[in-house]
């Protein structure tokens, strides 16, 4: 249901290696010499223009790592990618805005480097049993996928094959990027960096650790096995490694295509919902949440694709599932139901023990503070008249596109003044924020108008939500 683009492909993807390691440092040198000479020089004129400069600067020296980064692919894009989600608390502006236009190529790996690796994992034997594509249906920064046939019964399945050496460079590609930020006076290594640096590394671990990744894969087909609002690929032990993962081919279209859009509103709806309470089963239920938002992880399974009663979400990736435990999450739920119960002092109390609000700010600042957090559950609140006349439809349903409560409450949190006391907030904070927006997103761009307070209330005090209560036909 997704067409092929055609793509271009190089002998073998370079990792680790000296050449690497010395490009960066190259880059890295470069890079802080010309900031150097612009620290030296940038001492005249208002401090309106040399702010302005300095920021011109900055944006300058990211757009020169990311062209730089982007020569090496490999592991260097993803983490690249990884600090742009979630570095906005600890690299400047500019750097993250320049990181975010990083992208996976198109560049694959050739046929036959894929086939060796094959050969290598599998072995002739199994390999043999598989009738494989030799043209990729993705590739990324750590692997591509080829869609494949198992000769003895017809079962189309997925392979998702790991670039040879991707696994070992991950420690010394990290380090030669935080090295060059720093040569590049693009960053100051502070302690709560440091312990960041550490946590995009377990994350990366996670995303290269393929026995891991189908080990989740099946854990969370089993929690949704019976709920035909998703699928998840079932994985094919016999197939996988520690650097291939074999799973059955689940076909659907992509989130933002034409075909989903041109679905009706009630069905769109529907599938945002499912998406939601996807959400709230991952936070609430399970403690194990994706947190991953990239698009590029869900399809949509349209119902008459295969004459089926219930249009689905297809859950492709799960490379970068974390656990939290409750120690975390309980003041995370709370924070929630205080939230939703207007209680602003409880809100401002799990964000203490959250660590990213503390007893000595002015009593107005954690009042504006802890009001930006219940601003987050608009969707979820009870209708009333405080929302936008434009994030309402005639039914008084809530229209998660028109909303734009994202910018909204960007813009709230900076007309409060909050950033002169923020702190950096607990890098699990930061991962769960990440995956609220892009499930916020992920439902925005389905344009489904629908109310989630009786979702919330499931969650929250255990009752029945419109959807069970409602009478069939």
């Amino acid at each position: 249901m997704t067409s092929k683009k055609p793509r271009s492909s190089v002998a073998r993807i370079k990792t680790g290696s000296f050449e690497r390691r010395l490009s960066l440092t190259r880059a890295g040198l470069f890079a802080g010499s010309r900031m150097a000479t612009h620290m030296a020089t940038n001492w005249f004129g208002s401090k309106e223009r040399r702010e302005a400069r300095h920021s011109k600067m900055l944006s300058s020296q990211a757009e020169f790592l990311v062209e730089e980064l982007g020569k090496l692919k490999g592991s260097v894009v993803k983490i690249g990618q990884v600090m742009a989600l979630y570095g906005e608390h600890f690299l400047p502006e500019e750097v993250t805005e320049a990181l975010h236009t990083l992208e996976d190529q198109g560049t694959s790996l050739a046929w036959p480097s894929v086939q060796k690796v094959l050969e290598r994992e599998l072995g002739a034997e199994r390999l043999a049993q598989l009738d494989v594509d030799a043209e990729p249906i993705g590739a990324a920064s750590l692997g591509q996928v080829h869609r494949a046939v198992r000769k003895s019964d017809g079962l189309e399945l997925v392979l998702k094959i790991q670039y040879p050496g991707v696994d070992e460079a991950v420690d010394s590609d990290l380090n030669a990027v935080a090295q060059i930020l720093a040569m590049a006076r693009l960053v100051s290594f502070g302690p709560e960096f440091k312990d960041w640096l550490e946590e995009v590394r377990t994350m990366m671990h996670r995303e290269v650790d393929y026995a891991l990744e189908a080990r989740t894969t099946e854990h969370f087909r089993q929690m949704l096995e019976g709920d035909d609002r998703y699928v998840v690929p079932r994985v094919l032990e016999e197939y996988t490694t520690h650097h291939v993962i074999a799973s059955t081919y689940e076909s659907g279209w992509p989130v933002s295509s034409e075909k989903v859009a041109e679905l009706s509103l009630e069905r769109r709806s529907a599938l945002g919902r499912a998406a939601l309470e996807l959400f709230f089963k991952e936070l609430f239920e399970w403690g194990e949440i994706q947190t991953d938002p990239n698009f590029g992880n869900y399809r949509i399974r349209i119902a008459e694709d295969t004459d089926g009663d219930t249009d689905k979400i297809v859950l492709l990736d799960f490379g970068a599932v974390q656990s939290y435990s409750d120690e975390f999450l309980d003041p995370v739920r709370s924070m929630i139901k205080a939230s939703y119960e207007r209680d602003l002092e409880r809100v401002i109390e799990g964000g203490i023990k959250l660590h990213f609000m503390s007893t000595d700010w002015p009593d107005d600042i954690l009042k504006r503070f802890g009001e930006v957090c219940m601003s987050v559950l608009e969707p979820l609140a009870p209708a009333n008249g405080e929302w936008p006349d434009y994030a309402v439809n005639e039914q008084g349903q809530y229209r998660w596109k028109q909303s734009d409560l994202p910018s909204r409450v960007a813009r709230q949190a900076a007309r409060s003044a909050i950033s002169r006391y923020f702190r950096i907030p607990p890098k699990e904070f930061v991962f769960l924020n990440r995956k609220l927006i892009g499930v916020y997103t992920f439902i925005a761009v389905l344009r489904s108008e629908f109310n989630g307070e009786d979702l919330l209330r499931a969650y929250l005090y255990g009752e029945s939500t419109d959807e069970e209560t409602r009478p069939a036909g």
